[in-house]
């Protein structure tokens, strides 16, 4: 499984329909688990309003599902591909 770093900000639209925004998470989330992937989420302040960590099965995978979830436009991706350290190393 390879790991990503995802941050997410909230679009206008996202903000005016943050009371569907527990909907829209939870549906996010069955898709995430169909597709393989493992998300731990955190809710940040600051520049991004969300931090995903994942572990997906491929880099396809995961922009399968980001570009789903980015075409409904409450919420702008930015995705980071992520190496342990001894992946890393291996590189280097």
């Amino acid at each position: 499984m390879s790991q990503y770093i995802v941050l997410a900000k909230f679009t206008d639209e996202g903000v005016k329909n943050m009371k569907e925004f527990p909907k829209q998470m939870e549906a996010a989330d069955q898709k995430a688990k169909a597709a393989g992937l493992k998300v731990t989420r955190y809710f940040t302040l600051g520049e991004y309003d969300i931090v995903v960590l994942v572990e997906a099965p491929s880099d396809e995978v995961l922009a399968r599902v980001a570009v789903g979830i980015s075409s409904q436009g409450h919420v702008r991706l930015q995705t980071m591909r992520a190496f342990t350290r001894a992946e890393f190393l291996k590189i280097v």
